[in-house]
């Protein structure tokens, strides 16, 4: 037998593995676990023990000699608590001694304990897989009362997962060996009754895998163990809140609050790819004025030639450098989820890129931004038809030139400065940019841009409030996409910016109006209007002023076809529904993120890695603003944002 090493801190040393499961090395991890610290030690041969935090459960899986049974093991590496583990007889005893340790330390703090293992069983046959039978699970499980409404969860929970568009079905066995077929029980039931510790097993077929080539799928793999992971935490749940002295706020507490170096190497590098991509700036023109002077002077017969910025990188290279990003080592489903996600957004922006001025990039941005679906269609159509007020009402008054705007702007950040002093944001005048914008941060304004006064804090609120502010507190929190702006983030934010307008008491019946054009111009884009078809259709059927619908058509053929501005009027739409069925607004304001990404955000709230957003929009404080959120919480139309409508 192989001697423990002598210095007992050696067994716990940082990427080394060691040799046996010694009584030094079990002795180390429970002064960690009763000290509440994490431990995270890699174990004989094969395998690992991780412990987010004192918990009252354990996820086990078990590699049998002579096999690989590859990709089983990433069913349990997600969890908060797990071990994996070699079941070499040679290391059987130390492995149970270890278990034992951690039971006892955990199982006095909570008062019980609960072991789950998980284990491959047999592979579906290749009928089975090419007629897409439903997954078949396996729970097994002691025949003990207080664990009834346990496994009761854990089977309707497990029933939830979908899997190639089948629900999983889940058989219920009762025995007292819970444990995978050859392999010794890792607990006696004497040890369970004095210890306090009840133990279940969960058998799960290899539907991730060929059964003969043993080739992996790993879409259904990462489905798979998305919809595990969170029935795990349902079931743990349970038990805690039947069985143990803890009462959890919520399942979602019980997932992960620490993470390997992965997950930051991998935030770290697709926000380098971000920063050194600024998408919209690339396919906006530089020559908007003169653009229109041109078509003002062949009196908009013709369809203006935009020029745009040189591309500063090759996008061929730079989607060789997204996809060398190793997410695959991320053990978290949900993060990996995410990040698989948002590479192939920058993948799509990138190939948009590449296709800037061609016909292609219209289908990459129906890919990204969606087209124009009958629901949103119909509402623009009903704006527009609802809505008497010209664009000229707005225009006629005393307009604020670029150089006072900027000033206004400065003012609005100091503001928010003097509540985050480590705001780095600042406003750029350009002369290549028409309109304004916000860039990694920092708002730009083009140096033709003239305001209506009435309308300086509606856009203060829209760019500063929202953009602004969100991008500060994205780059509050832990991982960098936050402030980047997760895949879909547009649509949830320029919802909000427009909802900032009204709670500023500044959103007018001619902006809704612009909102709608958008939409509707955006469809006739897509159905293959030109240039001029859109700009006849804005100034002659809906007396849109000739610049005004300049810039609409700008807006929407730039690049090659752009269906982005139809996210204003939706984004607002959606947003109107969440808050009615009591949707936290403040949630929304933690940084960047799509409507998809709610319950991700809530999640991430929950397990403690989202923060709190150390900025508050000025726009959301005071009883104005309080009494104008709880209008829309009552219901309100999109119509009725409108003062006086």
């Amino acid at each position: 037998m192989i001697v423990a090493s002598a210095s007992p801190a050696g067994r716990l040393k940082r990427g080394k593995r060691p040799e046996v499961i010694s009584a030094e090395f079990v002795s180390l991890v429970v002064e960690r676990l009763v000290a509440g610290k994490r431990v995270r030690r890699g174990l004989p041969v094969w395998g690992r023990v991780h412990i987010d935090r004192q918990l009252p459960f354990l996820c086990v899986f078990r590699r049998k000699p002579g096999t690989e049974e590859a990709g089983t093991e990433t069913l349990v590496i997600g969890e908060a608590s797990y071990l994996t583990a070699h079941a070499s007889s040679r290391l059987e005893d130390g492995l149970k001694r270890l278990l034992r340790g951690i039971v006892t330390a955990q199982g006095k703090h909570f008062g019980a304990f609960i072991l789950l293992e998980i284990w491959e069983g047999p592979a579906p046959a290749g009928d089975a897989v090419r007629t897409m039978d439903p997954a078949r699970f396996r729970l097994v499980a002691p025949p003990h009362p207080r664990l009834a409404s346990t496994l009761l969860e854990f089977e309707e929970s497990l029933t939830r997962i979908v899997i190639r568009g089948k629900r999983v079905q889940v058989e219920q066995t009762t025995s007292r060996r819970c444990a995978p077929e050859g392999l010794p029980r890792l607990i006696s039931d004497a040890d369970a009754a004095e210890l306090g510790c009840e133990t279940i097993g969960l058998e799960v077929p290899p539907i991730y895998r060929d059964g003969g080539s043993g080739k992996h799928f790993p879409l259904v793999l990462r489905a798979l163990r998305r919809g595990l992971s969170r029935a795990l935490k349902r079931g743990f749940f349970e038990f805690v809140r039947t069985c143990t002295t803890q009462r959890p706020a919520h399942y979602l507490a019980l997932g992960r609050r620490s993470f390997v170096k992965a997950v930051f190497a991998v935030d770290r590098e697709l926000a380098a790819i971000s920063n050194d991509l600024d998408f919209l700036l690339a396919v906006s023109p530089v020559n908007t004025q003169a653009a229109w002077e041109r078509f003002r002077r062949r009196r908009y017969q013709h369809a203006p030639e935009f020029v745009y910025r040189r591309l500063p990188l090759d996008p061929a290279l730079m989607k060789r450098r997204l996809f060398s990003i190793p997410i695959e080592r991320i053990e978290d489903p949900v993060l990996e989820q995410l990040f698989t996600d948002q590479q192939a957004e920058f993948d799509r922006k990138l190939t948009m890129l590449m296709d800037r001025g061609s016909r292609r990039f219209r289908y990459g941005s129906l890919q990204l931004f969606g087209g124009v679906e009958a629901e949103l269609s119909a509402l623009a159509g009903d704006l527009l038809r609802r809505i008497t007020a010209s664009d000229r009402a707005e225009s006629g008054g005393r307009l604020v030139d670029a150089r006072a705007f900027v000033a206004r702007a400065e003012k609005e950040l100091e503001h928010y400065r003097a509540m985050a002093p480590t705001l780095r944001s600042r406003v750029h005048l350009r002369e290549d940019l028409s309109g304004l914008m916000v860039s990694h941060g920092d708002l730009l304004v083009g140096a033709d841009l003239g305001v209506p006064a009435s309308r300086v804090d509606a856009l203060l609120s829209h760019e500063i409030g929202t953009h602004v502010v969100t991008y500060f507190n994205g780059r509050s929190q832990p991982f960098q996409q936050l402030y980047v702006g997760l895949p879909g983030y547009e649509e949830l934010q320029e919802g909000l910016a427009v909802l900032a307008e009204y709670l500023v008491g500044g959103l007018s019946a001619a902006r809704l109006k612009l909102l709608a054009a958008r939409v509707l111009a955006a469809e006739m884009m897509i159905d293959g209007a030109t240039f001029v078809d859109l700009f006849r259709v804005l100034t002659h059927r809906h007396g849109f002023q000739r610049r005004s619908a300049f810039g609409i058509a700008t807006r929407i053929v730039r690049g090659g076809g752009l269906t982005k501005d139809a996210v204003y009027l939706r984004g607002l739409s959606k947003l109107l529904k969440y808050l009615v069925r009591g949707g936290a607004i403040e949630r929304l304001y933690v940084g960047k993120f799509g409507f998809a990404h709610i319950p991700l955000i809530e999640e991430l709230e929950w397990r403690r890695i989202v923060r709190t957003a150390p900025l508050r929009s000025r726009h959301l404080v005071g009883r104005a603003a309080e009494e104008r959120i709880r209008r829309l919480r009552n219901g309100l139309s999109v119509f009725e944002l409108v003062e006086g409508s």
